[in-house]
């Protein structure tokens, strides 16, 4: 007996067990093949050049001395770039930017595509682009916060957050006893995946073969489709492997488009793929914020208003506007709530969602300002949290789950310790004599869930084929939903091949929100039980099946046999009811979404406390955070081991936002200065110890049929805020912008 059904047996199922990621090994050893390891026969390689300054136009191109370097085959700008069917400025898809394909010489942004160039090797092309040596007719750039002119975001979805208001809000401050205005700042942010965005793109005619990291591979399709001006089901993506996404794979891009046109143009397969360097450009960041706050208590410290108005960056030609006022809607029961979102136009590439948005920034700084009403409350952070926190959501009244933030914070802070937490800042240090401070801050993220498709094929031998184009950006997508996929048909791992990755499966849906498992699992669910409900109709009407009679609903699949529920004794084997029925297959197929009802009658997020100890040396101001505790509710659990990476992922993250990220711009140019990892900084393996996860039980029947919440980007949202105020509490300085640095302690 495998040990895979052993701990089925004594658990009851694959979901729930901490099973070794399926494509682990294939990843470890080399042979998983992600889009750059695709080399058809013929292959051209493209280079763009992307720009050097942030505003202006470009004036000159010496394409004669690009085109001349020997291997180059082509060099395209906006002269000669081919014809594209559909409109860049156009949005094809829910998640589409405006891009930049080189339709003419102006320059928004540094780091945007002027000129495209082919060659027979990388080094060719590389040199071709190179050599094209641009002048510029260069105007000043805007690339701060102070450089625009703040303007009310008009609501529109996508990245055009809608503020909103629960209650009296003059009343709410009327009220107060005690009262914070505090302003919080957060730093620009870029995806930097270990993998980088890549394409390789082949043309038969006008069917259309990508090779190309995707979260959402048929979404993914339709773009490609709109802009080439072909039938979506002539556009096959492939994507078995991402290296990483974070939000910015789920969007096309520009350099991604003009490699497609590059291989039309040229007849031959065409691969491109950025530089480290080109991922501070044209493929989205987390914007920069200034967020005010203002919060209100009574006499009972209870609070009476929460006003958080967040100013946001955007691009000079598209918007999107961290969400980050949206943090304050969902958590804390102020009489009054009022979330706002306004922007300023600058001279960058437009944001867009990167891991957590919106969440991750208000949160940082909402959590922060309530340690800070805390303070003038005199009460500790965590009872002055577990005074306020809501019991229902606010403004809608819509029940959740509050009895598992609750348990979150009980758990994690038993675990940390936290009762022995002095009140009073600058009261701990250790045996080196380093400050020591603790910290703590609330998660909240939402649980959504698309739509997906799925198909399960059960075979005469008893194995199962499962499929659906899911994609797995590392954070174990292949087992988790091969997990469900088994349960669902009663089978164990190894009776079980599950296909994913390629765009003519069934639609997975989009990996991303935190609601890739609920939504492709809930497929995959659906698919296995339509097989195993033709499977029982198969038996039940079989005179020598000893289920016969039995009906649908008293079945159960269980180790690849079916039996009457309560009675395991009265059933076969899956193999001899096909068999005797002489089917060699069945086929079924699943879909799922949510309801909208279902979304109207509950809230449904994902809840968290984290607890955060940093070390500060009293003189030179360096920081190091030395241990975090993070309690998550996240209803079923799938499989704990990768549930736990990717909520310890989350937290490192959050250490990276609060002391290391922060792209820097050049404010002659608008270039950003930092555009590697030399100079942008994110947490390596010495900045990371003493980390721990505690997984609390939550069962919620409402959020959809398997009680799937997301764990992917929960983690980040408490940390930061729980790292700054552990700051706070070891050196007395309060520090409002992310990421702290050294010099702002020193300064304070």
């Amino acid at each position: 007996m495998s040990d895979v059904l052993d701990r089925s047996i004594r658990f009851g199922s694959n979901a729930g067990q901490p099973l070794t990621r399926r494509d682990g090994i294939a990843k470890v050893t080399g042979t998983a093949t992600f889009a750059a390891d695709n080399l058809p026969d013929g292959l051209l390689h493209a280079v763009y050049l992307p720009a050097t300054i942030a505003r202006g136009r470009v004036t000159k191109l010496d394409v004669d001395a690009a085109r001349a370097h020997p291997g180059v085959v082509a060099v395209y700008t906006p002269e000669n770039r081919p014809p594209l069917q559909g409109d860049p400025d156009d949005k094809p898809t829910m998640f589409s930017f405006r891009i930049e394909v080189l339709q003419d010489d102006t320059v928004r942004y540094a780091g945007q595509p002027i000129a495209l160039v082919l060659g027979e090797t990388l080094e060719a092309a590389t040199e071709g682009a190179r050599l094209l040596n641009p002048d510029y007719d260069m105007q000043t750039p805007r690339t701060g916060l102070d450089d625009g002119d703040p303007f009310d975001v008009e609501p529109g979805g996508f990245g055009r957050p809608a503020g909103t208001t629960h209650g009296d809000i003059d009343a709410g401050h009327a009220a107060a006893a005690k009262a914070i205005d505090v302003t919080y700042r957060t730093a620009s942010q870029y995806h930097n995946a270990m993998e980088t965005h890549a394409i390789v793109a082949q043309w038969d005619g006008d069917q259309l073969l990508l090779d190309v990291p995707t979260q959402a591979l048929n979404m993914t399709c339709a773009a490609y489709a709109y802009f080439f001006g072909i039938p979506v089901e002539n556009v096959t993506v492939r994507s078995p492997y991402l290296g990483g996404g974070f939000g910015s794979k789920a969007i096309p891009v520009g350099p991604s488009v003009l490699a497609i046109l590059a291989a039309r143009a040229s007849g031959r397969p065409v691969k491109l793929m950025l530089t480290r360097q080109q991922m501070f450009g044209p493929v989205a960041h987390r914007g920069a914020t200034r967020q005010r706050l203002r919060l209100g208590i009574g006499d009972d410290a209870a609070l009476t208003v929460l006003d958080h108005d967040s100013l946001s960056e955007t691009s000079t030609f598209d918007d999107f506007h961290e969400p980050a006022a949206n943090a304050s809607q969902g958590l804390y029961a102020a009489g009054a709530i009022r979330s706002s979102h306004r922007g300023v136009r600058l001279d960058i590439g437009t944001p867009g969602p990167m891991r957590a948005p919106g969440e991750a920034s208000g949160a940082a700084a909402l959590e922060c300002a309530m340690d800070e009403m805390a303070e003038a409350a005199g009460m500790d952070p965590l009872e002055f949290r577990l005074k306020n926190y809501a019991e229902t959501e606010p403004g809608t009244g819509k029940p959740y789950s509050s009895k598992a933030l609750r348990d979150c914070y009980l758990q994690g802070a038993e675990r940390f310790g936290w009762a022995g937490r002095p009140m009073a800042p600058r009261q701990m240090q250790d045996e080196d004599g380093l400050l020591t401070g603790w910290g703590m801050g609330t998660a909240l993220f939402p649980a959504p869930m698309f739509a997906a498709e799925a198909r399960a094929t059960l075979r005469a031998d008893g194995s199962a084929l499962v499929e659906t184009s899911a994609a797995d950006m590392g954070q174990g997508s292949w087992t988790s939903l091969a997990q469900i996929a088994a349960d669902s048909l009663g089978l164990s791992m190894d009776q079980l091949e599950f296909h994913a990755g390629h765009s003519s499966l069934p639609d997975g849906g989009v990996a991303g929100g935190s609601g890739h498992t609920a939504t492709a699992g809930g497929a995959l669910h659906a698919a296995g039980r339509d097989t195993i409900r033709q499977l029982g109709e198969l038996a039940a009407g079989d005179p020598a099946s000893p289920l016969y009679g039995a009906g649908n609903a008293s079945l159960v699949a269980q180790h690849g046999r079916l039996f009457v529920e309560g009675d395991p004794g009265r059933g076969e084997s899956f193999t001899d009811i096909l068999s005797r029925a002489g089917v060699p297959e069945l086929i079924g197929s699943g879909k799922a979404a949510r309801p909208p009802e279902a979304g109207q009658r509950h809230a449904m997020y994902s809840h968290g406390a984290v607890f955060a100890e940093v070390k500060v040396d009293p003189e030179l101001c360096q920081m190091r955070v030395s241990r975090l505790v993070g309690a998550f509710a996240a209803g079923r659990i799938i499989n704990p081991k990768l549930a736990e990476s990717q909520l310890m992922g989350g937290m490192i993250w959050g250490i990276g936002f609060a002391l290391h990220e922060e792209a820097k711009h050049d404010p002659r140019t608008g270039r950003i200065l930092n555009a590697d990892f030399a100079g942008y900084h994110v947490p390596v393996n010495a900045d990371v110890c003493g980390l721990e996860v505690v997984t609390v039980h939550e069962d919620d029947p409402f959020v959809n049929p398997l009680g799937i919440k997301g764990v992917g980007e929960i983690g980040i949202v408490g940390t930061v805020g729980a790292i700054g105020n552990a700051i706070r509490h070891a050196t007395g300085h309060r520090i409002r912008r992310f990421p702290i640095r050294i010099e702002d302690l020193l300064t304070a």
